[in-house]
């Protein structure tokens, strides 16, 4: 057996435990708004609005304050992953988001990955970029305030993939990428996800995001990351968006909790879940029934949506400064049945402007 190598003080793995636990406490979850400018560009081209820098700065300064006489962001969000356009941009005020955050007591999160490229030898994986100048920009971002940061790999299911060669190389990064951050104090999300795009069944899903999730914590235990400083972001398993046939959001939830007791140590404090292009009220639904399950879970099972969390705000937005209260409303309204879900007191259906509409993207991309 390989011997330890503890390469973090006490303190500093005392500091990202903390992060990583008040993250996932109680009813919180993760705001997901790093969304690349391609993307942002087809979001905002679906309400007619120009995809500037200005109008991405405004939207998401909606929804970093969002607020009403009842609620405010803080009472159901404890962390948000900025692109990092927006961790530099500040308000009409001239003060910088990331401590409009802070100032509330929500973590900025900062998107560390650079993208997918094809990772050659294989029939059309990819793996994820960024690596290079990563300790500079972990120093940069920590000294400016971001407590916790996320990392993308994808992984496609099909006749021969996901290929040895794509889970081994993926989990590497992922494992490498984690390592960097917890040196600089940051807490690394691991983001290792399924896509849904095929016709393969709940089982099929179930059998590949076991194998991912066990290369990721075989690669994250040799590189010694410290998991209880760790939070994981997987894919909710789920059946292909083309498989014919329809399952509940019991099946789903134990198919995605028995993959996760296989997998995932119990040293993780939390799991914070991303969408994968279902509709808001799928989305939460079925993280509702994961936590209503009678067995055993060591972690905290959370969120981290981001179209499930912004599609009804930004519907409601339209890019109009008279709409900024009903899009902060629709925001925390998804918000606080979000928070429900993660203590799985959720109880009914809640219709917001694009609650039951479809956000699946084909290979997506973020």
């Amino acid at each position: 057996m390989a011997a330890s190598n503890k390469s973090l003080t006490n303190e500093q793995e005392k500091e990202l435990a903390d992060i990583a636990n008040k993250i996932v406490a109680e009813g919180k979850g993760v705001l997901a708004a790093d969304e690349i400018n391609a993307t942002m560009d087809k979001r905002f081209g679906n309400i007619g609005v120009e995809n500037t820098a200005e109008n991405r700065r405004i939207y998401r300064e909606l929804m970093i304050s969002a607020a009403d006489e009842e609620r405010q962001l803080s009472d159901y969000i404890s962390g948000v992953i900025l692109h990092d356009e927006t961790f530099h941009q500040s308000n009409d005020q001239q003060e910088r988001l990331v401590n409009v955050l802070i100032k509330q007591g929500i973590y900025p999160g900062i998107k560390l990955d650079k993208g997918v490229v094809p990772l050659p030898g294989t029939d059309d994986e990819v793996t994820a970029q960024g690596l290079d100048e990563l300790n500079g920009r972990c120093a940069e971002y920590k000294k400016h305030g971001a407590a916790f940061a996320k990392w993308r790999c994808v992984l496609k299911i099909g006749s021969s993939t996901p290929s040895h060669l794509a889970m081994e190389q993926n989990a590497t990064v992922l494992a490498r990428y984690a390592s960097v951050c917890q040196q600089h104090g940051i807490v690394p999300i691991v983001e290792p996800e399924v896509l849904r795009d095929g016709d393969h069944d709940l089982e099929k899903n179930q059998q590949v995001t076991e194998q991912v999730l066990s290369y990721t914590y075989k690669a994250l235990m040799d590189h010694h990351v410290y998991l209880e400083g760790t939070l994981l972001k997987p894919n909710m398993v789920t059946a292909g968006q083309s498989c014919s046939k329809k399952y509940t959001a019991e099946e789903i939830s134990k198919a995605t909790v028995t993959a996760l007791q296989r997998t995932v140590p119990a040293a993780v404090p939390g799991i914070v879940f991303l969408s994968g292009g279902q509709t808001e009220e799928e989305s939460t639904a079925n993280l509702d029934a994961m936590n209503k399950l009678n067995v055993v879970k060591p972690w905290r099972l959370s969120f981290s949506f981001a179209r499930a969390l912004q599609a009804s705000a930004l519907k409601a937005w339209q890019g109009k400064p008279k709409n900024r209260q009903q899009a902060q409303k629709e925001l925390l309204t998804r918000a606080s049945a979000n928070s429900q879900a993660t203590q799985g007191n959720y109880f009914g259906n809640v219709i917001t402007s694009a609650s039951g509409a479809d956000n699946f993207v084909s290979q997506h991309v973020y």
